[in-house]
């Protein structure tokens, strides 16, 4: 231990996206209160989640992969492009130039961070009360506690013993070259992501899910489509069932049942796990502050304050579980950066809509709770098919269906699930309309100009405005189709 403890009233574990919120939120209470402290404690390498090995990479590998499929798609509109080719190393470089620029951006706060004396290097442990060992060796006391340490891949007990053969979004964008093969476990927005990407990039492809699901998709309409649709192009199997798995020299050996009830025998040269995430929160010693998980392994945090149990200890980002994408991981850095340095006198946050999109080609989203956040039979639906949607069929990207949900007492709109294209787009007016407490008819009321995709969401609100004055609840007339809620 070094002689003398480093000692700060508040203390961030983690320096990504939710540890750089909490620390400018923390700094900017402490600055009221002569002698108050804030030190963010981070092991490296510095730059986030998002900037480093999520957000940013993936969608530049995903603009190359969609400018590629575009080329080989022309034709439909009567111009043929000849020669087309895929320079994987070209691609690869281009995606890890951008993406070390962005995390440039990250390192500039990172250095600002060091000066002011703000930044300890190492991995923390707790304790005991109001204790952190960082690095093994170095003690730090402090009055509360923000962890905001992130989460880690998970993979499968049967996928274990592959380890050379298979790679994680957070090693997958350091490939120096593209395998001639590739297995996708998991069908999140990461595995959809990179999967389609690397499929329109050349490389043999096939993804696996499970239960039935595509993202975060729960509207049973909705979720048939983006099967129907994604099925076309991708091999894609969101049920199988696992046989046997064996490292050959050529890569991996894989025995699995596919959705279609095949059995299938195939080998691939690597294996991208994208099965989820967890937290980090187990191996933090959580149990030296008399803190435990629960029956399923999850830690009671306040989703409002943020605070774990009644101790002075608050999570952010996605350590908490609560809302893994960036701008709610800032938005929790600040709630939890503030109630650390107000403590005792903390205070529940205002929270923005929630808000998710999933970058393949037709793009996901989910709007509010989407389906199933509804209350049960207290909602109508509306709908649009992007069939006949006339923008999307002079694009020729006319795949895909959008559900708006609203309260059927009030005609306030409560969320939506959308699969179509520019979905990114069409989901933030909605959430906007989500946030403002508009009803249907207030929607109505907007400018829609012609002809734009977003004349779609007017065709789904009138639907929906039909549907509230005479249709059944969204959640009853689901289960009489025999669907399920």
């Amino acid at each position: 231990m070094s002689e003398k403890p480093h000692t700060v009233d508040v203390a961030i574990l983690g320096a990504g996206s939710a540890g750089l919120s909490a620390w400018r939120s923390a700094k900017k209470e402490a600055a009221k209160k002569e002698g108050a402290s804030v030190a963010m404690i981070d092991p490296g390498p510095f730059g986030t989640t998002c900037a480093r090995v999520g957000c940013m990479p993936s969608k530049l590998l995903v603009a190359a992969a969609d400018a590629a499929h575009h080329v080989r798609q022309v034709s439909k509109l009567g111009i043929y492009a000849e020669g087309v080719r895929v320079e994987g190393r070209e691609v690869l470089q281009r995606v890890q130039r951008e993406r070390d620029r962005f995390v440039g951006f990250v390192l500039d706060v990172i250095e600002d961070a060091k000066s002011a004396g703000e930044i300890i290097e190492g991995s923390a442990r707790i304790v005991g009360p109001g204790r952190l060992v960082v690095g093994g060796e170095t003690e730090v006391h402090y009055n509360r506690l923000v962890i905001a340490t992130g989460s880690t891949p998970i993979v499968p007990l049967p996928f274990r013993g592959i380890e050379n053969a298979l790679i994680t979004n957070e090693d997958v964008f350091e490939l120096q070259a593209f395998p001639k093969s590739m297995l996708v476990v998991g069908l999140g927005s990461i595995g959809l992501e990179l999967g389609q990407a690397f499929h329109r990039l050349g490389i043999r492809t096939t993804l696996l899910g499970i239960e039935g699901l595509i993202g975060p998709l729960t509207d049973p309409i909705i979720l048939e489509q983006a099967r129907e649709t994604l099925s076309q192009e991708l091999d894609i199997h969101t049920e199988y069932q696992l046989e046997k798995i064996e490292r050959v020299d050529e890569g991996v050996r894989v025995r699995f049942v596919d959705s279609a009830g095949k059995e299938r025998d195939e080998t691939f040269e690597r294996v991208l796990m994208a099965a989820g995430r967890v937290s980090s929160l187990r191996r933090l010693g959580l149990e030296n502050l008399g803190i435990s998980p629960d029956e399923e392994g999850r830690y009671g945090v306040d989703p409002d304050t943020l605070q774990l149990g009644d101790a002075p200890v608050f999570v952010a980002g996605d350590a908490n579980e609560l809302h893994p994408v960036l701008h709610e991981a800032a938005d929790d850095g600040r709630i939890a950066g503030q109630n650390a340095a107000l403590f005792p006198n903390i205070r529940a946050a205002w929270r923005r809509t929630p808000l998710s999109i999933v970058f393949t080609d037709p793009q996901i989203a989910i709007v509010g709770g989407g389906y199933e956040g509804l209350g049960d039979c207290a909602a109508s639906a509306g709908e649009v098919s992007f069939h006949n949607q006339g923008r999307a069929r002079v694009q020729g990207v006319n795949a895909g269906k959008v559900r708006i949900y609203a309260e059927q007492h009030s005609g306030r709109i409560l969320g939506a699930e959308l699969f179509g294209p520019g979905v990114e787009h069409l989901s933030h007016l909605l959430a906007w309309a989500v946030q403002a407490d508009m009803t249907v008819d207030d929607a109505l009321g907007m400018p829609f100009y012609h002809p734009v995709l977003e004349e779609g969401i007017r065709t789904a609100l009138r639907d929906l405005n039909a549907n509230l004055r005479h249709g059944a609840p969204i959640k009853c007339a689901v289960a009489e189709m025999g669907v399920g809620c």
